[in-house]
């Protein structure tokens, strides 16, 4: 097989690529998510992509809830097999983009909102951040209506470390 530097051109190498990018990454992603890490290189096309992406779903190497999609062991061991086939320039691009996914998608994971309805009215919010293993801050919060219940928990998931920092100087500050 000829292979042109830098450039994907047989469906094999976009299956490897596409592994390669799901191996590296947390969670599920959506199509669209994916379909942008993969397209990383000019020689894939979007139909090439999708066809590859349901073949690896059809041999069980990838799996799917109809949204997202997440490797599989089958998939992991065979894409830590083959991945260096791969031309490097591609690798060293698609393994750019997914490290920064996959800091935003842990970030997300380590922050958790929710709400639950008072009795007497009102909403109580929880808000969480984990450090991965376990809650490291968790605050409950009275909110009086479910539009300001959304902005606590909006606001916390864009601020949570600085929240978490600024709580743990408060507290700690000295008289």
């Amino acid at each position: 097989m000829e292979q042109r530097l830098g450039f994907i051109h047989d469906k094999i190498e976009i299956k490897i690529l596409i592994l390669f990018i799901l191996r590296r990454l947390p969670e599920p992603v959506t199509l669209d998510t994916l379909g942008t890490l993969t397209l990383c290189d000019g020689g894939i096309t979007y139909f090439d992509f999708t066809e590859c992406l349901a073949e690896l779903v059809e041999t069980g190497h990838i799996e799917t809830d109809g949204h997202t999609y997440i490797i599989t062991e089958k998939g992991r061991i065979n894409g830590e097999i083959t991945e260096n086939s791969l031309p490097y320039t591609v690798r060293a691009k698609a393994e750019e983009s997914t490290k920064e996914l996959s800091v935003e998608l842990m970030r997300r994971s380590a922050i958790t909102t929710s709400r639950t309805i008072r009795r007497k009215g009102g909403y109580t919010v929880h808000l969480a951040l984990s450090d991965g293993v376990s809650e490291i801050c968790a605050i409950e919060l009275f909110a009086a209506s479910e539009e300001q219940a959304k902005a606590l928990e909006n606001g916390f998931s864009e601020n949570a470390e600085r929240i978490y920092n600024g709580l743990i100087k408060l507290i700690l500050q000295e008289k």
